[in-house]
């Protein structure tokens, strides 16, 4: 089955928005990337989905490294350029610093990272693989940082979300997690 881009029924999906920074064949760029998840504690490692033509993808195929910027709330308007234009034939970094975007050194790895993001990881590319028309880049965990006091962007269903505090919804109450636990014992496979 094939599904075009921005499909209603793949709309369901919650993600973030990684800002996956690189630097290579292309120059310094950057891009926004929905498909960004932390796949493996340790080692640590972070997938990125991109398309195999993107600049990014040429400069982390030379360079075999991607910085990703966990967007901040903030930080939506990044996100729609990063995707809307590309590092083949405008110089985002630039722009984004005209429009105020403040950029940093990574300590491991030759590409700038984005102040302000949730969250901040330098990666050193492991494996790629070709997944239908993206490639999957994976990368460990060089260097992290993030700060609890920045929620990230959340995005779903073509928007940009908050997460909102106020609507919470609770974790299972301890008195029901000890009565679930007391009916699970009848079902233990032995």
């Amino acid at each position: 089955m094939e599904l075009s881009w921005n499909d209603r029924r793949t709309r369901q999906f919650l993600t973030n928005v990684g800002l996956i920074t690189t630097d290579g064949r292309c120059g310094p760029s950057v891009m926004a990337a929905e498909w960004t998840h932390h796949v493996s504690y340790s080692p640590s490692l972070i997938a990125i989905n991109v398309r195999g033509d993107d600049a990014t993808a040429e400069n982390i195929n030379q360079s075999k490294e991607f910085g990703v910027n966990l967007a901040a709330e903030d930080q939506n308007i990044l996100c729609s350029l990063g995707g809307r234009y590309t590092g083949k034939e405008l110089d985002k970094i630039s722009l984004f610093k005209e429009l105020g975007i403040i950029f940093y050194k990574a300590k491991s790895i030759k590409t700038l990272m984005i102040r302000g993001a949730a969250m901040n990881a330098e990666c050193k590319l492991v494996k790629q693989e070709g997944l239908g028309d993206h490639i999957m880049f994976v990368g460990e965990v060089t260097e992290i940082s993030s700060d609890e006091n920045i929620k990230p962007l959340v995005y779903h269903n073509g928007r940009y979300w908050r997460l909102d505090d106020n609507n919470k919804i609770p974790r299972p109450s301890q008195e029901l997690l000890d009565k679930v636990e007391e009916i699970a014992k009848k079902y233990v496979k032995v």
